[in-house]
């Protein structure tokens, strides 16, 4: 929130306990931003979502953050593997 760009190769990664429904807002977001709910490492649901208006919820025990269309060859059942690489 409160941003007004991020960088192509950026994510934001929550990851929860057990699954239940997330929920995901762009309220203060100026730019549109893509999701992905996962549990257990596969893709439950992916939205883009749209800045200042865009709301979206779903099961998940990870939620990710990506900027816009960086998730457009995702879609449910895929398998997504969250990793950090080292500086």
């Amino acid at each position: 929130m409160f941003r007004t760009s991020i960088p192509d190769d950026y994510a934001l990664v929550f990851p929860f306990g057990d699954p239940e429904v997330r929920d995901a807002h762009m309220v203060c977001v100026p730019f549109d931003i893509d999701a992905i709910w996962v549990v257990d490492e596969e893709v439950q649901h992916v939205e883009t979502m749209a800045a200042w208006t865009g709301r979206a919820s779903a099961d998940c025990d990870t939620l990710i953050e990506l900027p816009a269309g960086a998730a457009s060859g995702v879609g449910v059942g895929d398998r997504v593997r969250v990793t950090e690489e080292s500086a």
